[in-house]
């Protein structure tokens, strides 16, 4: 069965598939390691940008960095698609890295 097959597949089908729930395991781990980069860096820009120390930011941002990875975890398990979990990690990831860096380019000038 290949990756496409496996990313479409049905959670309630996935479930009796091994290689499904590895793939679903792997993508909550780097996903969401991924889009919570991107949320704590995007925050911490746009903290910074909004005239906040940037340790303040750095601080706070990594505290809430440990909720967002553990809700971003459980829901990669309960999302019926895992297409849709990876398309907001990969999506979600990269666009608010892409916006931390834009804006971070934008204060320094």
């Amino acid at each position: 069965m290949g990756a496409w097959q496996l990313l479409s597949m049905d959670l309630s089908i996935a479930k009796n598939r091994p290689a499904a729930l590895t793939l679903r395991v792997v993508v909550a781990l780097v996903g969401g390691y991924a889009f919570t980069w991107g949320f704590v860096t995007f925050g911490i820009a746009s903290l910074a940008a909004l005239g906040r120390d940037f340790h303040e930011a750095e601080m706070l941002l990594l505290l809430l960095a440990f909720v967002v990875y553990l809700g971003l975890f459980l829901w990669a398990f309960t999302a019926s698609s895992l297409m849709r979990v990876v398309v907001v990690f990969a999506g979600g990831g990269l666009g608010l890295t892409v916006g931390a860096w834009a804006l971070q380019r934008a204060v320094l000038g």
